[in-house]
């Protein structure tokens, strides 16, 4: 058998000393947090608008979290659900359900009741830690026909008192008497049981999937799977003693969790919370805290840059933001840096691999392939083997594409309850990510697109990807994204979808002239579409599936 040429491991040529260390971490977050509240007690963990919570204060009142749902009979292995959005009550919950020996199913809020409902049957949910407001209006009626059986409600006003009205836009509701108080709980002063420490083999997540084909699956990260990559991301980036992180991914998604949530509490820093996006409040966050590092999706990146209280001044504090979720348009890299300064680097994983397998390291600007015109996603880390390979499932030439597969230490084991799955996914514990790229013989890694969102335009394969990018180099574009319609003639025609930047004036024939003008002729849309804004999911993703579902349907 030819030995294979990826792993030689061509990137880490390009690390530093820092980032090619061999690591050692802690079992689990749970010890993390332990170590940074030895380290630094009375520093503030948590800072929410105006509310700061102390490490010794988080450790204790996750404490009584534990100890509360001990009693109530929650089990080492059993499932906690947690619906909530970025506040202090999703932090409590999710250690007080580590430190009771639990696993935790972290739930996007905006989900319908189906949607729910799918995921405590399927996760087999004993615990549900979830917002008041929701709770009264449909979760009372999707828990009762599942294995639910012990539920905390959490006011999302608590632990803060200036309520901001721009996100803040609920009131306190009475108690449920069917629930326990999230707030009152973690106060209560109960003592977290007494249990083996977790392993890093040990469940941590079940975080479900966004169901892109079919009915989502829940990828079980381990404690060993966070940590790997909260330590790589904690020493990977030059940040100053005590950081300060802004959380403008959501922590119920796998990016925040470790990237935000994860490398902040290891590295005994202070994270910034303001409950969910809205472009206003980040920016006077920014104002406000500080921050040295985030990280969130482009599209965040598009409406902070498109608000027009945005200065330089507002980012001036940033040594390092990162963007995940899906990859960035150079265009847009190279717009951000010269209205506001910093340099935005890339970032790529997938849920399976609990975040990042590839960054751009901060010493580092990501190359742009010259033939394609693709940003590079990253670097592999070293503990890491990115490998591309073609449809037989052999590797390919460095330059040529196939499907993007990943080892290492932060690939899940599988699927929760899913054998066939995890056997078809994860072959002899390599991810099959679904995602086409290439790598160059430097190690750094470039993502074409989605397999399945690829488009056959009378034989001719289409990225979307790349017509996307040229879009985002014309100056009315703030988000496109382009999808294969049904179409007589050629099988499938391309159409973009486009929202445009705030007074700016384009039409559809303009922007489908000037892609014309820059791609082959199978390339360039035939049908572009305005709207106002672009479908995305919480975490900041453009919607390709819901635009496709409305271009059908017209």
């Amino acid at each position: 058998m030819t030995a294979s040429r990826y792993a030689a491991k061509p990137w880490v040529a390009l690390l530093d000393d820092a980032q090619r260390a061999p690591i050692d971490p802690a079992d689990s977050l749970v010890r993390a947090l332990r170590r940074s509240v030895a380290e630094a007690p009375d520093r503030t963990a948590l800072a929410y608008f105006d509310g700061r919570l102390t490490y010794r204060e988080l450790d204790e009142l996750s404490d009584s979290v534990a100890g509360h749902l001990a009693a109530r009979g929650l089990e080492r292995g059993d499932r906690v659900a947690v619906l909530l959005q970025n506040s202090p009550a999703f932090v409590l919950a999710l250690f007080g359900a580590w430190k009771a020996g639990a696993i935790v199913v972290p739930v996007n809020p905006m989900y319908k009741a189906g949607e729910v409902a799918h995921v405590l049957r399927d996760g087999e949910v004993a615990a549900l830690v979830c917002a008041d407001r929701a709770w009264e209006s449909y979760l009372r009626e999707t828990a009762a026909g599942s294995p639910v059986r012990i539920v905390l409600t959490a006011c999302e006003l608590d632990f803060q008192t200036r309520g901001d009205a721009r996100v803040l836009t609920f009131e306190r509701l009475p108690q449920a008497p069917d629930a326990d108080d999230l707030t009152a709980v973690a106060r209560a002063g109960h003592k977290a049981p007494e249990l083996p420490g977790l392993a890093p083999a040990d469940i941590a997540l079940i975080s479900y999937t966004s169901g892109t084909s079919g009915t989502p699956k829940g990828a079980t990260n381990t404690h060993g799977n966070i940590m790997a990559n909260t330590e790589r991301q904690s020493r990977g980036l030059p940040l100053p003693e005590a950081p300060v992180y802004y959380a403008l991914a959501p922590l119920f998604h796998i990016t925040g969790m470790v990237c935000q949530l994860g490398a902040c509490l290891n590295s005994a820093g202070t994270l910034v919370l303001t409950y969910r996006f809205e472009a206003g409040v980040v920016l006077e966050a920014f104002a406000e805290h500080r921050p040295h590092y985030t990280v969130g999706p482009s599209t965040a990146f598009m409406a902070l840059a498109a608000h027009p209280a945005a200065t330089r001044e507002h980012f001036s504090s940033f040594v390092n933001i990162s963007s995940g979720g899906a990859p960035v348009p150079p265009a847009l890299v190279e717009k951000f840096r010269a209205g506001f300064g910093p340099y935005i680097r890339n970032g790529y994983g997938l849920t399976e691999c609990t975040a990042p397998c590839a960054s751009v390291p901060p010493q580092h600007e990501a190359p742009v392939d010259p033939a394609s015109g693709t940003l590079a996603v990253g670097l592999p880390g070293p503990d890491t083997v990115v490998r591309i390979l073609d449809d037989r499932g052999e590797e390919v030439p460095f330059g040529e594409q196939g499907e993007i597969v990943v080892r290492g230490p932060q690939v899940v084991p599988g699927y929760w309850r899913r054998p066939e799955a995890t056997a078809e996914a994860f072959p002899d514990g390599e991810l099959r990510t679904g995602d086409i790229g290439f790598m160059d013989e430097r190690g750094w890694l470039y993502v074409v697109d989605r397999k399945k969102d690829m488009i056959n335009a009378s034989g001719f394969k289409v990225w979307p990807r790349e017509v996307e990018d040229v879009l985002y180099t014309h100056p009315a574009v703030r988000e496109a994204a382009v999808v294969g319609v049904p179409d007589g003639y050629r099988g499938e025609t391309v159409k973009a979808y486009i929202s445009l930047r705030p007074g700016a004036d384009a039409d559809a024939d303009t922007l489908a002239a000037y892609c014309k003008d820059r791609l082959a002729a199978y390339k360039y849309p035939r049908q572009v579409e305005i709207l106002p804004d672009l479908p995305k999911t919480a975490s900041g993703k453009i919607l390709r599936r819901e635009l496709r579902s409305r271009a059908h349907d017209q």
